[in-house]
């Protein structure tokens, strides 16, 4: 059974710039299970390379090189056990698509890489005394205008808008069998997050739409998990960094932060600013602009925001 979570409508506290020291947990965390949903098209998948490739850039921009050659390499110590090997969290689960597990690196769109439940899942492991479960349910190339249209927005419901929902259930009534350390007593969704914008972003009458069907997207996951005032976090669609200067894109960032303005979610929504965590291509693994590059200092950067923002919507 979901447990309502109850939330003070509070002013939302600015998020703090430093890092939360992401002390590894070795041991498995108390009941109840904390769920927190993960959605979005590819930038929820993730593709923040692990592995660093001399030959692009020198490595940088990979989270092997965050960790091993950067002068902020303090910052990203956590990550890896005292061998050097990726550390593999025992108080933070993951379930995407089918993989499951500690939460460690390879839960991107490819075992290779991160995405933003990376640094979101430390943070939440390092705060909370509970065991944590991220589910995450992202797809690449998909808009929220027709793939994940909510019921509320009106005609047809999109696929992924019901996969998404199917899975989180899915997950939940099968939690023994998903994670055979789960002790059976109790659990709450606790949060969702969303990750999302590129596609509807290509078209003018879908870029208006968009805080619309947000908002309602919000409303309609409030009803489905029976959490009234779920926190939501939003990470906005800051490619290209403050340089930005196509409309339509300025328009789905615009769209973002004006859904956590709402009257109606002051205090359990918050819109995470990104175009600040955006990195150049000659600083990173790709040039592929709209996977902020491959760059996964940026994927950590968002999932730490996004993290210490559902921390303060969530409280304790």
């Amino acid at each position: 059974m979901m447990r309502q979570l109850i939330l003070l409508n509070t002013a939302v506290i600015p998020i703090l710039l430093g890092f939360i020291d992401c002390a590894a947990a070795k041991q498995p965390g108390k009941s109840p299970l904390k769920v927190f949903v993960l959605a979005g098209q590819s930038n929820m998948q993730g593709a923040g390379a692990v592995t660093a490739n001399p030959n692009r850039n020198g490595g940088r921009g990979s989270l092997q090189y965050l960790v091993n050659s950067s002068p902020e390499k303090e910052r990203f110590r956590h990550t890896v056990d005292d061998n050097g090997d990726w550390l593999i969290r025992d108080d933070v689960w993951v379930w995407y698509l089918g993989r499951k597990g500690g939460l460690s690196v390879g839960y991107g769109a490819r075992p290779s890489t991160i995405g933003p439940e990376f640094q979101f899942g430390h943070v939440l492991g390092a705060h909370f005394d509970n065991q944590v479960l991220l589910i995450k349910t992202a797809w690449g190339g998909k808009s929220l205008v027709t793939d994940f249209r909510p019921p509320s927005s009106a005609g047809k419901v999109g696929p992924f808008y019901t996969q998404m929902i199917s899975h989180v259930k899915e997950v939940l009534a099968a939690l023994k069998q998903n994670f055979p350390e789960y002790d059976g007593r109790g659990f709450e969704i606790a949060g969702f997050g969303w990750h999302q914008g590129w596609n509807d972003g290509l078209k003018k009458e879908w870029v208006s739409e968009y805080e619309g069907n947000l908002a309602n997207l919000i409303k309609d996951l409030r009803k489905e998990f029976a959490v009234p005032d779920l926190p939501v976090v939003i990470a906005n669609s800051g490619f290209g960094g403050r340089k930005q200067k196509i409309d339509r894109r300025l328009g789905i960032i615009n769209a973002q932060l004006g859904v956590a303005r709402r009257p109606e979610f002051q205090g359990t929504v918050f819109t995470v600013e990104t175009r600040d965590f955006f990195r150049p291509a000659d600083v990173s693994p790709s040039r592929q602009g709209y996977h902020w590059n491959s760059n996964a200092e940026t994927y950590f950067l968002i999932g730490d925001a996004m993290g210490k923002a559902m921390i303060k919507l969530a409280g304790d």
